[in-house]
């Protein structure tokens, strides 16, 4: 925890928006907020990306410790409804994120640069910020927990594979020291059967897996503060880079999510763990690696995910409670939000449950669903016609998605805590 917290405190410009540091990836200029009439300037110089940024962005965002879960997610769905949600899954958020692009300048002269402001737009000042708002703060706070925990379990089987003559420590150390091999082959008796359980626990789990899979296809929520970053003129608006970019990343995201669940599934079967790296035996050298490039994927991510929450949790110090902004401020606030992701990681390591309660409750809104209703409510294409059949069919999908796996995700986390031996 202390590291994290250092880490975080000490950088130079941690306090500021995302949109910030994808700014500073393409341009030397400091940021500024550019008057609605130079927002169309090509010489803009906060936007300067090219299609390949987008690309990049993109990939990053979504491709995360979510992917690990994935041939779990397949063990309680099978072949058939496994291989048919992640289709669909990967065409609807396509569709979303297309539609995310296409609003982002919808109002001529006008970008929308973050994901509230859109919804402000849409829904109103006030009800687009209650809307928004707390889905992205489901998010950037369920991508923290989750990766306090991937961190820890995955730095606990790097040390067991790297020091196999070392002392093994409980993973709640790990947590708190923290703050696809194909040629593996199948393992011996491998079985496709569903999972031995009872009914309804099967049901649940069944539910879970649905938001384990939501849970990996993220980036929707910093897609418009990625388009941001990209130079746009009447002859040539942003969504054109974009949307190629988007496209190469969903190609990306293609041959990194069905490899890694479906070879994952037919190597291990039912006995698949929650997170494959931890199936993972040998090469030894290989998985070790694995395991530790996690590591410092998800260092990385975290602090990328919580930089919008320090800041939300900074202003409201400063303008309710008059704090004075320096050092103190960062080190209350920062050291107070790490130890609360850190406890809750520590307290409910359950790496599989806690991708489908938070893949329910925040990713399959902001990625399956709340750009849709954004389109109908803005773009209102004509009633009954395909557009309008797809959008809903979205809806539909995207809300009993988050219904099922909110409520199967934290049906199992209470049932996985009830037998379980706390802070082991």
């Amino acid at each position: 925890m202390v590291t994290i917290t250092l880490l975080i405190t000490f950088r130079r410009y941690l306090n500021l928006p995302i949109q910030y540091f994808l700014q500073r990836m393409v341009s030397t200029s400091p940021p500024k907020e550019v008057q609605s009439i130079r927002k169309w300037a090509e010489g803009d110089p906060t936007r300067r990306a090219k299609w390949w940024y987008s690309t990049f962005h993109t990939v990053t965002a979504m491709i995360g410790a979510g992917v690990l879960s994935l041939p779990y997610a397949m063990a309680y769905l099978g072949w058939g409804p496994g291989t048919m949600v992640l289709v669909l899954s990967w065409c609807m958020t396509l569709n979303t994120m297309w539609q995310m692009i296409q609003l982002h300048e919808c109002v001529p002269g006008t970008r929308f640069d973050r994901y509230i402001d859109l919804g402000r737009y849409a829904f109103g000042p006030k009800l687009g910020g209650w809307v928004v708002l707390p889905q992205q703060l489901i998010v950037q706070v369920g991508c923290d927990i989750v990766y306090m925990v991937t961190g820890g379990k995955c730095l606990k089987k790097f040390m067991e594979i790297a020091c196999t003559s070392c002392t093994q420590l409980r993973q709640s150390y790990w947590i708190l020291i923290f703050g696809g091999s194909l040629s593996h082959g199948q393992i011996d008796g491998v079985s496709y059967d569903y999972k031995s359980t009872s009914p309804t626990d099967f049901m649940f789990r069944v539910f879970n897996a649905l938001g384990q899979i939501s849970f990996a296809f993220a980036g929707h929520a910093v897609a418009l503060e990625i388009q941001a970053t990209i130079p746009s003129t009447p002859e040539r608006p942003s969504k054109i880079p974009m949307w190629k970019g988007a496209l190469g990343a969903y190609f990306i995201n293609a041959i990194c999510y069905f490899p890694v669940a479906m070879i994952g599934y037919w190597a291990f079967g039912q006995d698949v763990d929650d997170n494959v790296l931890m199936a993972l035996k040998k090469p030894a050298w290989l998985i070790a690696c694995a395991n530790l490039m996690v590591v410092v994927h998800v260092i990385g991510s975290y602090q990328v995910y919580a930089m919008p929450v320090f800041d939300l949790l900074e202003n409201m110090m400063i303008k309710r409670l008059n704090f004075p902004p320096g050092i103190a401020l960062r080190l209350i606030t920062r050291s107070t939000y790490v130890a609360f992701t850190l406890f809750i990681g520590v307290t409910f390591p359950f790496f599989g449950d806690l991708l489908g309660f938070f893949g329910g409750f925040g990713f399959a809104p902001t990625s399956y669903f709340l750009p849709s209703i954004m389109w109908l409510v803005i773009k209102k294409p004509k009633r009954f016609s395909l557009n309008w059949f797809i959008n809903w069919g979205c809806i539909f999908v995207g809300v009993f998605i988050m219904m099922a796996s909110t409520i199967g995700g934290l049906r199992n986390i209470i049932a996985d805590a009830s037998t379980y031996s706390f802070y082991t």
